[in-house]
């Protein structure tokens, strides 16, 4: 494995990167790399237990932020404990002229699939990944924190349906005014771009943006247009915005209200926290498991029922890749933004 070099001598290229040596453990591949980051599988040498190594060079020129973000996301990762949160365990620093200018970050290692990459799922399926989101997030609340960037990217599914919310680097206290504009496009609530006072509704909106995307396969319009600088395009585009049951008439009712409440403009507007929208949820998967039995033949104690054998909504695909290829949205990757 080779040395750091310092990398003001030879820049920075995430796909070219050599491995760091981490001592104590063994890289094993290259999981993945953004603009100036690169996350390793890596083994440990004195008990073979796997983990993630990021890690994040800060380059010439460059003000630090990507160097503010894995700190603040190991600083905000490492005082939660909860199921659905990725877990975080060292951060190693390497200074020179009194500046961090590589971190090194020890991370739970998390097998699965995006969401954002994931196949297509039943209904029943995104509503009970939804539900684990939010109470993953009701964790990082209890704590005082905000996620602030939740999209489909951010879900990690494993193989047993278990969830993983990763990346924490544009999370903060409760009630912050960001100094910049910091989301996603696509998913990025109306008071981040204003910069206003952040809470549990903003992490509320970030959810049903996902939601809606994952029901639909499109997105919500926000406040950063895609097309245009103009914030009265993005405006007017907001205002109609169809329902995910006008996209896809087999989407209940009631599914489709609760996403379009948790996308709304004005954060009083919306569920007020994660505890409501997870009793919501609950309320919806109660009653499209129900209609799963119903329509099977079966009642709740497993006996055959008079129920109609029609097809549940619960048991038919749901999100973008059921929809026709040319109904499709782009698949573009969405990046966080900071402004």
């Amino acid at each position: 494995m080779a040395n750091l070099i310092p990398q003001s001598k030879r820049g920075f290229s995430p796909s070219a990167q050599e491995p760091p040596d981490f001592p104590g453990h063994e890289i094993i591949r290259r999981l993945g790399f953004g603009a100036a980051s690169v996350i390793y599988a890596v083994k440990n040498k004195s008990n073979n237990e796997i983990h993630a190594l990021k890690y994040v060079v800060r380059q010439e020129g460059q003000d630090g932020r990507m160097i503010e973000q894995v700190e603040t996301e190991f600083r905000v990762g490492s005082r939660i404990n909860h199921p659905y949160i990725r877990n975080y365990y060292d951060i190693y620093r390497r200074r020179r002229r009194l500046r961090t200018r590589e971190v090194l970050m020890l991370m739970e290692y998390c097998p699965g699939v995006s969401l954002e990459q994931s196949p297509s799922r039943s209904l029943l399926d995104l509503l009970l990944i939804f539900r684990m989101v939010a109470d993953g997030l009701h964790g990082m609340h209890a704590q005082g924190f905000l996620h602030c960037d939740m999209k489909p990217n951010n879900i990690i599914i494993a193989d047993n349906g278990a969830i993983r919310i990763i990346d924490l680097g544009q999370s903060c206290a409760n009630g912050t005014v960001k100094p910049r504009i910091q989301g996603t496009p696509d998913y990025i609530a109306p008071e981040q771009v204003k910069r206003r006072p952040l809470n549990a509704r903003t992490d509320v909106f970030n959810l049903g943006a996902t939601m809606y995307w994952a029901l639909t396969g499109k997105h919500v319009p926000t406040l950063i247009p895609r097309q245009s600088d103009r914030l009265d395009l993005a405006l007017a585009s907001r205002e109609n915005t169809l329902s995910p049951h006008q996209l896809k008439p087999r989407i209940p009712v009631g599914v489709s209200n609760l996403v379009m409440e948790c996308v709304r403009s004005d954060p009083r507007q919306r569920p007020a926290d994660m505890p409501t929208l997870i009793s919501r949820l609950d309320l919806l998967i109660h009653m499209i498991a129900g209609s799963k039995l119903g329509a099977n033949g079966l009642n709740g104690n497993g006996k055959k029922s008079r129920a109609s054998d029609t097809n549940a909504a619960a048991d038919q695909p749901s999100g973008p890749a059921d929809d026709d290829p040319n109904e499709q949205s782009s698949q573009q990757e969405n990046h966080s933004i900071g402004i």
